[in-house]
């Protein structure tokens, strides 16, 4: 039976987010090339990485979408479901 992903779900919209959390966010943003453009869904908006760092810094609906995504993705490499599409990916 494969394991459910979990998500980081805040239980209610304001609920607090760790300024350890929003740090290690913010660290990986800052890795991103700043010449790239990046997009949250399907509304069509992008945003610059410094943006997306502001948005993160504010907790705002698109900060918050963002602190989402880069827990379900350490999560996913943590793990190992990133190396095991990787493995069979290339087979």
């Amino acid at each position: 039976m494969a394991e459910e992903q979990k998500t980081f779900e805040p239980k209610t919209s304001k609920e607090e987010i760790s300024e350890d959390l929003k740090e290690l966010v913010i660290t990986r943003l800052e890795l991103l090339s700043p010449e790239k453009k990046f997009s949250t869904g399907s509304n069509g908006k992008e945003f610059t990485k410094d943006e997306l760092i502001e948005h993160v810094r504010k907790e705002d609906e698109v900060g918050r979408k963002i602190i989402e995504i880069e827990i379900t993705f350490l999560r996913a490499l943590k793990d190992g479901v990133l190396l095991e599409d990787v493995l069979t990916s290339n087979q």
